[in-house]
């Protein structure tokens, strides 16, 4: 069904913004904007920033809210024209507490699921979820859903996301499609960020000279994708009633690896004339458990540069030490116009807009 009305949960951030402006601009679907919100009023405060460079936009959209993590959030979307779902609404901070990611990202896609089955013209249900829910497994990282890994998980966030895939597929009697998605980078391949993650942080970092000790292999792939097309696997699992897994991501052949990533975030560091006054070296590799001595052992010193520097790796750290071989024929199927990112040129470009973002004397760091 092809014709009715599409909800996007988290509409306002950072992925659902993408979801939201490819889906007005390359398609004449109507829309249902969910967001976090206690009032129709605030809800409709902050759809409108969603409407205003997309002509027409308005017409075709209706805004709502409420609270993921309480008991019914979405008790008052009306499910008679909404024929398709994409959830992209979750806390992603990679310390969120156990607790509040179970609450907000496993319940609540629960609950989002429950939606689902009350509407009548349901033809796909789009559920963002992270290449991470597959936890520290090592090795092949197929397209199905994935078991729980024996190795465990890096942080509450992936074991949430996990836990929602698993519920998910038990649902089998809803059209369900996940897509797992990498680590966004940019927007797009111009490197432009529009939020900053764990990435960005260590690359800014590396650019203050502050990043002496790395935790990870030098082998380790690093996978990372960009919101637009992100936002195009959604659109085109939706369009296509899509079910089962889907990698955002291209394979370890096309991507980095974390020496190439340090690399080439060096070198362009390197051209900037502060950087190389500042003689910075390149950040030395350290095995888990004795990066994890040596930031627990810096909390002593309190809330010191070093100290701040080390633990704010330690989160996905573990990650950086599990060669995962992902597998994306489906997302390749899916997107008939699909090639790799040039991983290298991306990064480049995103370094580069650091730097410049760093001698703007109106962005806040």
């Amino acid at each position: 069904m092809t014709d009715g009305r599409i909800l996007v949960t988290g509409a306002d951030g950072y992925l659902g913004r993408h979801v939201v402006r490819h889906l007005l601009t390359h398609t004449d679907r109507p829309l249902l904007l969910w967001v976090r919100a206690a009032t129709a009023a605030e809800a409709e405060a902050r759809c409108a920033p969603l409407l205003r460079d997309v002509p027409g936009a308005a017409a075709r959209v209706r805004c709502t809210g409420g609270d993921l993590s309480g008991d019914d959030p979405f008790g008052g979307v009306a499910t008679g024209d909404l024929t398709a779902l994409v959830h992209t609404a979750a806390v992603t901070s990679f310390t969120v507490e156990h607790d509040v990611a179970q609450r907000v990202n496993t319940a609540g896609t629960a609950r989002l699921l429950e939606l689902a089955r009350r509407s009548p013209r349901l033809s796909s249900v789009c559920l963002f979820s992270s290449l991470y829910a597959t936890g520290l497994q090592a090795g092949p990282i197929m397209e199905l859903p994935a078991p729980a890994p024996a190795a465990g998980f890096a942080n509450a966030y992936e074991r949430s996301k996990w836990a929602a895939e698993a519920y998910a597929f038990g649902q089998t009697d809803l059209p369900v499609s996940v897509l797992r998605v990498a680590t966004v980078l940019a927007d797009d391949e111009s490197g432009r960020a529009g939020q900053h993650n764990a990435v960005h942080n260590t690359l800014r970092l590396l650019r203050l000279g502050m990043l002496a000790l790395m935790p990870g292999l030098p082998a380790t792939p690093v996978y990372l994708t960009t919101a637009d097309v992100t936002a195009r696997a959604a659109a085109a699992a939706v369009d296509q009633a899509a079910t089962g897994v889907f990698h955002v991501a291209d394979r370890a052949a096309d991507s980095l690896t974390l020496a190439r990533t340090m690399d080439v975030a060096f070198d362009v560091f390197g051209a900037d004339p502060g950087f190389a006054r500042r003689r910075v070296a390149r950040p030395e590799y350290a095995d888990l458990h004795s990066y994890r001595l040596l930031a627990d052992s810096s909390r002593s010193f309190g809330a010191s540069v070093l100290g701040q520097a080390l633990t704010s790796l330690l989160p996905f750290a573990a990650q950086l030490y599990v060669a995962k071989d992902v597998g994306n024929d489906r997302l390749r199927a899916l997107l008939p116009r699909y090639h790799p990112l040039d991983a290298a040129a991306l990064l480049a470009a995103t370094c580069q807009n650091l730097l410049a973002d760093a001698r703007s004397p109106d962005v806040r760091h």
